[in-house]
Formats: C-alpha cells, structure tokens, sequence
C-alpha cells in the first residue's frame, strides 16, 4: 500500500475534499490524523480495519493559538509526520471595495497563515526523520483570478508561492512539498451554491473541455500520489487539477 504505516495530518478533513482525502490516505495504509472545527463523521464508505487508521482532531486553526495547540498536541502523541496536507480554507466573495475588514482577515489567516504556522510546527519532525511530504491544497484561482473574489484569489497565490518557496528552501532535507489547485469540484459547498442559484451541474460544467465536473475523490487521487514515493522527484509544483478549464 502507498501510504501504508505513515502519519498523514490532514485539515478540514471534515470538508468535501478533506474528507475524500482523509478515507483515500487511510485505504492506502495511512494512519491519518483528521482535523476539522468539528469531530470528523464516520466515513460509512470504510471497513472497520480501515476506519480505524483514522483519528478525529478537533481543532479551530483559525486562530495563532488554535494552531499551537494542535501542533503541541501532534508532537505529544506522534513521534514523525510523514505527510501533512493543509486543505481548510475559506472563501469569501467580494471585489476590493465589496469586501470587509474582517472577511480579508479571515481568508488570509485560514488560507495562508495557518497553513505556515502547521508547516513551521510539522516541518522539524520531518526534517529530524530527512523524509516527509507536504501537500497544500490551493486554488485555479489562485493562478487565474475569477472576478469577485480578491482575498480568495489572492489569499490562494500566496499559497503557491509559499509552498513553492519552502520547497526550494527545505529539499535538501528530504522534505517535498507542493501545491494543488483544483477547480470546479463538486463539494457539498458547490452543491449548494447550484441549488440557491438554480444552476444545473451540467450548465456549469459546459465551461469545462471534459465535459463535467470534478469530484473530492479527484483531487484526493492526486493528493495521495504527491504524498507517496511514486512522487519522489515532483516539489515546488502548482498543479492544476480542472479538467483543462480556464477562468478569467
């Protein structure tokens, strides 16, 4: 099994991405810490061998001090992080003149200070153990801003950067890391916002060259080939994951 017997920290596990994440790192053999605001749901797809490789961590990453306090709690139950994927995230719309104070803050601290402060306390693990993936889960977006959206956009090009930054800075000591950007993914949040704007999925996905759009498991799919050795020469990578579709 790819992942079998590694530590994989994964946050917004409770998430439509997170939480497909969360069950393909377990059915490969990983032993997966699951952090979320909230207990992390039973995945009712998982045997029971496999379900219970999973451990629920419930955590608010949204503030400094909700970031120390899951990084002391790791260090004190696991002795190495071999994988660690920053999926939580925000998004809240609005042009520059649109959006509040408070809806900048908040996408810039779940999507990029949180993400820094979990690698700045996972990072030492791997680099004592010389081995160690990390995968930060960012945004087409993030690549090609959609308009209306300025802090999600550009709170998720920071992610880019950042991860393509620490790939450069940390290679030498055995750490990868690199960045996905997916684009329209069927989540329950992109569900919901169809049925309020009574919008058909295949509407949407007209704007998509394969014809449909993506899937959690999708993007999980690549997310577990970057944290496996099958990966061991790809780092400091923004792939895009959005059936060829282009926004802006």
């Amino acid at each position: 099994m790819d992942l079998d017997g590694r530590t994989i920290l994964v946050t917004g596990a409770a998430g439509g991405i997170g939480s497909a994440i969360t069950a393909a790192c377990a059915r490969l053999g990983g032993i997966v810490i699951a952090v979320d605001r909230v207990e992390v749901p039973h995945d009712p797809s998982l045997t029971a061998e496999v379900a219970a490789r999973v451990t629920s961590y419930p955590a608010d990453i949204s503030t400094a001090d909700g970031c120390t306090d899951l990084v002391t709690r790791v260090q004190e139950r696991f002795d190495s992080i071999d994988g660690l994927v920053n999926c939580a995230g925000v998004m809240r719309r609005g042009s520059l003149l649109d959006i509040g104070e408070d809806d900048w803050a908040a996408s810039y601290f779940v999507n990029v200070d949180a993400v820094m402060r979990l690698c700045r306390g996972i990072l030492p693990m791997m680099i004592a153990a010389q081995a160690g993936s990390i995968v930060n889960i960012a945004s087409q977006w993030g690549l090609h801003p959609a308009g209306g959206h300025i802090a999600y956009n550009s709170s998720k090009a920071a992610v880019v950067s950042f991860s393509q930054s620490l790939a450069r800075d940390y290679g030498g000591e055995g750490v990868r890391v690199n960045a996905v950007c997916p684009g329209e993914i069927l989540t329950p949040m992109l569900q919901q916002k169809l049925d309020t704007s009574n919008i058909a999925e295949a509407e949407l996905a007209e704007s998509i060259p394969l014809g449909r759009l993506g899937r959690p498991a999708d993007v999980a799919e690549l997310t577990t080939f970057l944290l496996s050795d099958r990966a061991s020469f790809i780092s400091g990578a923004a792939i895009e994951i959005t059936g060829a579709q282009r926004v802006g």
